[in-house]
């Protein structure tokens, strides 16, 4: 069953955790699984355990007699619950994985939000419903839980001090003339990678010495900022129904402005105009790309364990730069204003943003002068809001 949408409440105290580095994953109990003491182990929860290398579920047999139980902690405000975990696969239904928490139906409620993370080889529980961890982290400053969270929380070094460096010199010259001679959505970062002697990256290496650069303009108004371009990943043709983007575009594209095109975001919350809609395959491990179209379906697919591999490579950590535009003597000029500096995104947290809404992808596909598809992406973007859910620890820094 999908996870419902975060309340403002719980989504702030996701975000309290991200921004102390705590990876985390989430499970909601049912009122059904409360009752028969059975939680189903979602995707998500299965991709945890095994990467945090506490369980693997694909490698369990099924029955109760190859049963694995883990130590737990439920975590409440001033005191903790002592846990045992049990996870295993059942000998009915396919054997799907299951997990339960001793002690969990008096410990939440139905459809509470659980947020499950790794500790010391225990699954540390805490209820994003009912714990206030503004008033832990920022007021109280002591107990189990805090220690918990204080210990998790890592200490980064970087360079980003000499990048800092270099590109508040950059801004202290004022509005830098665009490397482009028309205006483009590639222009702003391809015009600062050129400040900074940085040649094209074709590959998918960090720009400055282990530092992906993201640059972007900044809106005019506060809630009209662009999702931030995460990485491209085309999907994995020999498990797609389609085999190429010019399928794709042959399919689903349209004529404007003179080309052939198919430029559109894909999302989980709702098909687009062309009837595309992502739908997460729990089952497979896949995300699918699909049609409302029935004849269609499901018609483009990508690994899930793929593309956080793409998020973990790419943004190890990032220096998202914004700035304005600005025409000068028909030359689009920018000024950089400010950076966001985010270090080791949440793997486990991509599934639950993908699945909320919050991560989307644009194709961005026209037909080129042979005919076929030529696809600038497909480009996976993460909306500004929850940039703090997916990279901790953030800092922000002004360039003026």
């Amino acid at each position: 069953m999908p996870l419902r949408q975060l309340t403002d409440i719980e989504r702030h105290r996701l975000q309290r955790l991200t921004g102390e580095s705590v990876d985390v994953t989430l499970i909601q109990p049912t009122r059904t699984g409360l009752r028969k003491s059975i939680l189903d182990a979602t995707a998500p929860v299965r991709n945890y355990l095994r990467e945090n290398a506490l369980h693997d579920y694909d490698q369990q047999r099924q029955g109760t007699d190859h049963r694995i139980y883990l130590e737990g902690e439920l975590m409440e405000a001033n005191l903790v619950r002592p846990s045992r975990v049990s996870l295993y696969r059942p000998e009915t239904k396919n054997g799907d994985p299951r997990i339960w928490f001793r002690g969990l139906p008096e410990y939440a409620a139905p459809d509470d939000m659980l947020a499950i993370t790794a500790h010391e080889g225990r699954i540390v529980v805490i209820n994003l419903t009912r714990i206030d961890l503004d008033q832990i982290l920022d007021v109280q400053r002591r107990g189990r839980l805090w220690e918990v969270i204080q210990q998790i929380k890592g200490e980064a070094t970087s360079v980003a001090q000499e990048l800092l460096a270099r590109l508040r010199a950059i801004a202290a010259g004022g509005w830098l003339p665009s490397v482009m001679d028309a205006p483009a959505d590639t222009a702003i970062g391809r015009t600062l990678e050129d400040a900074l002697g940085i040649a094209m990256n074709p590959n998918r290496a960090p720009d400055y010495r282990g530092i992906e650069l993201k640059s972007y303009r900044r809106a005019r108004r506060a809630g009209r900022e662009n999702r931030k371009t995460l990485f491209a990943q085309v999907p994995k043709w020999e498990i797609s129904k389609f085999k190429s983007s010019t399928e794709i575009l042959d399919t689903f594209g349209y004529e404007r402005g003179g080309q052939f095109k198919l430029y559109c975001e894909v999302s989980t919350r709702r098909p687009n105009a062309q009837g595309l809609f992502f739908k997460i395959n729990d089952r497979s491990g896949q995300l699918d790309e699909c049609s409302t179209r029935a004849e269609i379906g499901a018609f483009a697919s990508w690994v899930m364990a793929d593309l956080r591999a793409a998020l973990l490579a790419k943004h190890n950590e990032t220096f998202w730069v914004g700035g304005h535009a600005h025409m000068i003597d028909g030359r689009e000029h920018f000024e950089f204003t400010d950076v966001l500096h985010t270090k080791k995104p949440i793997a486990s947290q991509f599934d639950i943003l993908l699945e909320q809404g919050e991560i989307t992808m644009d194709h961005l596909i026209k037909r080129n002068a042979r005919g076929r598809g030529n696809e600038k992406g497909p480009l996976f973007k993460v909306s500004t809001g929850a940039l703090g859910l997916l990279f901790p620890p953030s800092e922000q820094y002004a360039l003026h």
